[in-house]
């Protein structure tokens, strides 16, 4: 079954952010747009990558009212850690949840059982905390905060402008379509 368009599941995690430990859970998603970003594990290779591109792209997201969630199996003790030792990580400004008991992975259908791990995940939700954009990618490929950042203004110009939609490769202040029975074949 499709996440879109459901509820995040409620959660309630360990997280590290500007220093702090902080509790998060499913109610710090609604009444803002929010980005959960899944990854296999702190300390590896593709996900530092990822990680300080979202970073350096945090002040775009915020300018959006975007808060960034990132999450991995790993506790906030772990988070620490890393932030504290990993230049890349050290720019991270946004908060990095613990899933230590998979409960987050598994609401959100991106836990590789076996391996007790995440896939890398990619989730927008609405203000009203329901999944807008869902994207899954294999281990080895990482994400570009750039693309994410079009498909969220995309989402939110969807979202402001009901009967319009945003073609492949819209960006900010582009064209969009209104679907209608003149348009069918016409594309």
């Amino acid at each position: 079954m499709s996440l879109i368009n459901t509820e995040v599941k409620p959660f309630k995690a360990q997280a590290f952010k500007a220093g702090q430990f902080v509790e998060v859970t499913e109610a710090d998603l609604k009444g803002k747009w929010s980005v959960v970003f899944f990854y296999p594990a702190d300390f590896t290779f593709v996900c530092p990558t990822e990680l300080e591109d979202l970073a350096d792209n945090y002040a775009e997201f915020q300018k959006l009212g975007v808060e960034i969630y990132s999450v991995s199996t790993d506790t906030h003790f772990s988070h620490k850690a890393w932030h504290d030792t990993s230049d890349a990580i050290r720019k991270i400004g946004y908060t990095m949840v613990g899933d230590p008991t998979h409960a987050i992975s598994r609401n959100f259908e991106v836990l590789i059982e076996d391996a007790g791990l995440a896939d890398r995940g990619t989730f927008v939700v609405d203000p009203q905390g329901k999944i807008q954009i869902v994207e899954i990618t294999a281990g080895g490929i990482g994400r570009d905060a750039g693309e994410l950042l079009r498909k969220v203004k995309a989402a939110q110009y969807v979202a402001s402008h009901p009967g319009e939609v945003c073609p492949a490769k819209w960006k900010e202040g582009e064209k969009t379509l209104a679907p209608s029975l003149d348009l069918v074949g016409k594309i």
